[in-house]
């Protein structure tokens, strides 16, 4: 009897777990539900490009809108406040447009892994990392450093 206890407290607390992770993720929003000013955030940031959607999240206690682009064949995320403040935008950037102090910095972090994607990391319109996705032996990772190829001092 105990064990059956014990088992189900376990059962109930992992489903509360995924509860509260569940409602952390990410929601896929239509234009239409975004608020005026992030539709007009939106507009204005995907001129030239393709979207190909709208999503909303509650990040650090914040709610943030997203969209996701494609422009010239790489994809761009924009996230801002639903004020349309941008607070962030991650861009995808060719290995070979990358300065070689960040390319080599990359490399070094990933080690025997494959760099699959980088991306540039620009927070209040400064750009303040680049971040790769790495595969080694099947699995996925990231790393990143500093718009100067040097280590973070802290993940952004």
């Amino acid at each position: 009897m105990k064990n059956a206890a014990l088992k189900l407290t376990g059962a109930l607390a992992l489903a509360f777990l995924f509860a509260i992770g569940a409602s952390a993720q990410e929601k896929k929003l239509k234009k239409s539900e975004l608020p005026a000013a992030v539709q007009k955030t939106a507009d204005e940031q995907s001129k030239g490009a393709t979207v190909k959607g709208y999503s909303t999240e509650v990040e650090d206690g914040k709610t943030l809108y997203e969209v996701e682009l494609t422009v010239n064949g790489h994809s761009k995320d924009v996230s801002m406040t639903g004020d349309g403040a941008i607070v962030e935008v991650e861009e995808e950037v060719g290995m070979d447009k990358l300065p070689a102090a960040v390319r080599e910095g990359l490399q070094k972090k990933a080690g025997a892994g494959k760099i699959t994607k980088v991306e540039s990391l620009t927070k209040q319109g400064k750009l303040v990392a680049y971040e790769a996705q790495v595969r080694t032996n099947g699995k996925k990772s990231e790393v990143q450093v500093g718009p100067d190829g040097e280590d973070l001092a802290h993940p952004e």
